[in-house]
């Protein structure tokens, strides 16, 4: 890809406030990685950065991320003034798959056992979408969660930069088709 097709793609940004569970961020470390989201993570984190735990979920992708740390919400807000955020929260009354997602969207979503505070869902109401599930479910996976906003953002794009087709690691699709 050239320099100038990278200017055009789009940028998506994943934002973890407070995450608890190292593997969850490993997980969404690797997906940012497969993606090209940039990962912004506001502490405090349930973990250390250089835990195993984490570093082994991501695999070794860890140098495909871009990676921002925060001290707080107030840093982030204070780095990012601008950020066009929605909050993935069980508590939004519009699906995520409604929104309509713009370049340099913000991806936000909260501690794994508490979510986002309730406050700062009251304060931007509009901007909140859920995933729908059964209302006997509290929540699903942070990472899974993460992943399908991702994967719905890349969706509407028409997957920016990303490869649509793989190949067999033992012979070719050729071979496969011709057979047919």
């Amino acid at each position: 890809m050239s320099v100038k097709e990278m200017r055009q793609v789009p940028t998506l940004n994943i934002v973890l406030v407070e995450p608890q569970i190292p593997q969850n961020t490993g997980n969404i470390a690797r997906t940012c990685a497969a993606t090209g989201a940039r990962l912004h993570l506001v502490e405090p984190m349930g973990f250390r950065v250089d835990d195993k735990k984490l570093k082994r979920a991501g695999l070794d992708y860890w140098y495909l991320l871009d990676i921002t740390y925060y001290a707080s919400w107030s840093d982030f807000l204070e780095k990012n003034p601008d950020a066009n955020c929605f909050f993935f929260t069980t508590k939004g009354r519009t699906l995520y798959s409604d929104k309509q997602y713009p370049d340099n969207a913000y991806l936000v979503f909260g501690r794994e056992d508490a979510g986002l505070p309730e406050d700062l869902l009251k304060a931007h109401p509009d901007a909140c979408v859920r995933l729908p599930m059964r209302e006997e479910a509290r929540s699903l996976n942070l990472s899974n969660t993460v992943a399908i906003g991702v994967y719905e953002v890349l969706r509407q794009w028409k997957f920016p930069a990303l490869q649509w087709q793989g190949e067999l690691h033992h012979g070719s699709w050729d071979e496969v088709e011709m057979k047919e």
